[in-house]
C-alpha cells in the first residue's frame, strides 16, 4: 500500500480517569481528525471496538479496555476539500483574510477519516477563496485549534497573506489568548509555565511535558477569580504546540474542566461528601468538553501591517458553567 492510499489505525486504552465515558466522547477526545458525529458514523459501520466487541455509542467505557479504531484506506491525494454549505460565525473578513468564531467540536480542515463538516469545508461552501500554500486539505490554515477548544481562528485568503501570518506567528508577534476553568486553585495571581511539549512516550495520540527533547513551550495563567474548587484564568501562549495549555496546566496539577484526555473530568479523591460530588457531576453534564476558549487575538495586517485585535465572548456552555461556580460561591460565603 502506497504512502498515499494508507489505511487509519489506532489503539486506544481506556485510563481510569476516563472511565464511565461514553464510547463516542471517549473516542473523539482522542482523535482530533474526527468529530463525534464521524465517530458515530464509524461506529455504525462497525470499525471501533471495544476488546474486539463492538458496541453502541452511548456504551459506558471501562478502564483498561482497548479500543481499536480502524478506517478503510482512502487515496489522499484524490481528496479536496468540498464546499459545504455549513454555518460559520463570521467576525471579520478582509481581501488577505477572515476571522471566525469556532464553535466547540468542529474541526479546523478535512483530514483521514472526516472529509466534511469542517471549518476549510464551511468557508468554500460560502465562496470563500483560500491560499494554496500548504496540503491540499488544508489551505489557507496558518494556524488551528483543538477540536473542543471554541474561539478565534484566522485563516488566509491568499498566499501573501500565507507567508506573512506563519511568519508572525513563527516569530512570536501574534498574541493569542485564552479563557478557561481549571481544577483547583493555582495559589497564586500569576504563574508562567515553560516546559518542553512532546508526543506521549506511551500513549502517541496525546501529548505530554517531556523530560528530554520535545519542542519549546510557554505558557503564562493569571488567575482572574478564584471560586469553589475552581479557578477561572487568563492563559497566554508564546508559542503554538499540540495541545499546550491542556497539557500544561494538566502538569502543575490543575487540568482544565472536563478535558477527558488530561484529567479534567476526574472527581475522585476531590471529596467524599455526596452532595459535592453531585454537584460536581452536575458541572460536568453542563461542561462536555474542555473548559478552553480563544478570546482574543492581535496581529498585524498582511498588506497595511496596522495591528488588527479581535475579541469574542464566552460560548454558552462556559457562561453556563461559570454562573453555576459562582451561585456556588456566593451561597458559601453568605453561610459563612
Amino acid at each position: 500500500m502506497s504512502q498515499n492510499d494508507r489505511s487509519f489505525q489506532t489503539l486506544l486504552v481506556v485510563g481510569p480517569d476516563e472511565e464511565g465515558l461514553r464510547l463516542d466522547i471517549f473516542c473523539a477526545s482522542h482523535i482530533e481528525e474526527l468529530s463525534r458525529n464521524q465517530i458515530q458514523k464509524h461506529n455504525s459501520e462497525g470499525r471501533i471496538l471495544v476488546d474486539g466487541v463492538a458496541h453502541p455509542d452511548r456504551y459506558p467505557v471501562k478502564a483498561g479496555e482497548a479500543i481499536r479504531i480502524s478506517l478503510p484506506p482512502v487515496d489522499e491525494s484524490q481528496k479536496q476539500p468540498i464546499p459545504q454549505d455549513i454555518p460559520l460565525h463570521l467576525v471579520y473578513e478582509d481581501d488577505d483574510l477572515i476571522v471566525i468564531n469556532k464553535e466547540a467540536g468542529m474541526v479546523v480542515h478535512p483530514a483521514h477519516g472526516n472529509w466534511e463538516g469542517t471549518v476549510i469545508n464551511a468557508l468554500l461552501g460560502c465562496g470563500v477563496q483560500l491560499s494554496q500554500i500548504g496540503r491540499p486539505e488544508r489551505p489557507g490554515v496558518v494556524h488551528r485549534l483543538d477540536k473542543d477548544t471554541s474561539g478565534l481562528l484566522v485563516v488566509a485568503k491568499n498566499d501573501a497573506a500565507y507567508k506573512s501570518l506563519t511568519e508572525q506567528l513563527k516569530s512570536r508577534q501574534v498574541q493569542k489568548i485564552y479563557h478557561a476553568l481549571s481544577w483547583g486553585h493555582l495559589g497564586v495571581r500569576h504563574r508562567t509555565i515553560d516546559d518542553p511539549i512532546g508526543r506521549h512516550p506511551v500513549h502517541r495520540q496525546k501529548m505530554a511535558v517531556a523530560k528530554r527533547g520535545g519542542r519549546e513551550a510557554r505558557t503564562e495563567v493569571f488567575v482572574v477569580d478564584t471560586l469553589e474548587h475552581f479557578d477561572y484564568i487568563r492563559v497566554t501562549t508564546f508559542t503554538g504546540r499540540t495541545h499546550q495549555i491542556r497539557v500544561h496546566l494538566a502538569h502543575v496539577s490543575h487540568p482544565i474542566l472536563g478535558d477527558p484526555v488530561y484529567g479534567g473530568r476526574r472527581i475522585k479523591g476531590v471529596s467524599s461528601n455526596a452532595r459535592i460530588r453531585s454537584k460536581l457531576n452536575a458541572l460536568l453534564k453542563v461542561m462536555q468538553r474542555q473548559a478552553l476558549h480563544a478570546s482574543k487575538i492581535s496581529l498585524s495586517h498582511p498588506s497595511t501591517g496596522d495591528r488588527l485585535e479581535f475579541t469574542t465572548a464566552l460560548p454558552e456552555d462556559m457562561r453556563l458553567a461559570l454562573e453555576m461556580l459562582y451561585r456556588e460561591t456566593s451561597s458559601k460565603e453568605v453561610r459563612g
